[in-house]
């Protein structure tokens, strides 16, 4: 009785001391495949996560993970085109949930594709598309889950420009949601010359509450000219802020090289971090960013001479056979993540 008295006790201390260690156990990752609705759900502790969605080139010009919640189910990206929510922008159809393409690859943008393009946009731009070509694995697991598909990126005659091989994994703890992509391009029998432009690589395209709050209307112009204007919205419940690895917040870090950059807000009651961290291995290592305030949160290593102001130039070029291999990690948490935590976060990636 003592002993048992004792240890009773013990626990109690253990319990009042180590919370974090008791809730923030890796929660156990199902990846259910739908293959019907052309997607594959991921569930973290039974609880909706996100999906890997390819619904074809009739609905998107690549494949996304869409929709992504945050550990307490709220949704932290957009809604709109597919599923349109109140008040949210409707500007950029081809921003859609979480994904990886670019602008220029041979002459061919591959981002600004979508099922809105005008007649004009067809006659006077050359877009390339993404499409979806299998499921190599999918698993589930106690600590983490793994999926790995494949697609290719074909140029406007539907030709073989790119094979892409991409494994995503994802794992979670109570407050904190991780998901980590690894994807090679390979060209296919010419070369490929990735221009150095500002839209690309890998992007979120956020919820209206995770925006920085609309000063003034904005007009963005692409690399055709073509113009999207973005308007001053109802800033009620609009709290996102930028931070990157060096203290610099805000818009300020559009254009800045870091390791990392990490999103504050909040949404509802829940206080949000969403963070995308670079990996030491990826070419152009620590990035340049593209980190709009309207909702666009985009890690973009090939726009050196744009983002430097012609300071520096890549124009990466991939000779018939050659590949090349991006990781990115994003980090969603329910609750503020500090700059040492995400440090911490940044050091266990570039370990992998």
């Amino acid at each position: 009785m003592i002993l048992s008295s004792l240890l009773s006790k013990k626990t109690i201390i253990l319990l009042f001391l180590c919370p974090v260690l008791l809730f923030s156990q890796t929660k156990p990752v199902k990846l259910v495949r739908d293959d019907a609705n052309k997607k594959i759900d991921v569930l973290v502790d039974n609880k909706p996560f996100t999906s890997y969605f390819y619904p074809g080139a009739d609905v998107l010009k690549k494949a996304v993970l869409y929709p992504v919640r945050s550990p307490k189910g709220t949704l932290v990206t957009r809604g709109w085109p597919l599923d349109p929510r109140a008040s949210e922008r409707i500007d950029h159809p081809h921003h859609v949930g979480i994904w990886l393409n670019y602008e220029d690859a041979n002459g061919h943008d591959f981002w600004n594709n979508s099922i809105q393009l005008t007649e004009k946009d067809l006659k006077t731009r050359t877009f390339g598309t993404i499409v979806h070509t299998g499921i190599k694995s999918v698993k589930s697991g106690k600590k983490k889950g793994e999926l790995t598909v494949t697609a290719d990126w074909l140029d406007k005659n539907g030709k073989l420009m790119l094979t892409e091989e991409t494994t995503i994994s994802f794992q979670g703890t109570d407050n904190q949601r991780i998901i980590d992509r690894t994807t090679t391009l390979k060209a296919a029998d010419k070369e490929v010359l990735f221009k150095d432009v500002k839209d690309g690589l890998f992007a979120i395209r956020l919820a209206r509450e995770l925006e920085h709050p609309s000063k003034t209307a904005e007009v963005f112009t692409d690399a055709a000219g073509k113009e999207t204007k973005v308007p001053i919205l109802d800033n009620k419940g609009v709290t996102g802020n930028y931070r990157n690895a060096e203290g610099i917040e805000g818009e300020a870090t559009w254009g800045k090289r870091s390791r990392w950059v990490n999103l504050g807000g909040k949404i509802g009651d829940e206080k949000i971090s969403l963070a995308i961290i670079d990996h030491p291995k990826n070419v152009g290592y620590p990035s340049y960013w593209h980190t709009r305030g309207y909702g666009l949160f985009s890690v973009n290593p090939l726009g050196q001479k744009v983002f430097s102001n012609g300071k520096e130039e890549l124009n990466l070029k991939l000779a018939p056979s050659q590949s090349t291999t991006f990781r990115y990690r994003v980090v969603v948490s329910s609750g503020e993540v500090s700059d040492s935590e995400m440090n911490k976060l940044a050091d266990d990636f570039g370990k992998l």
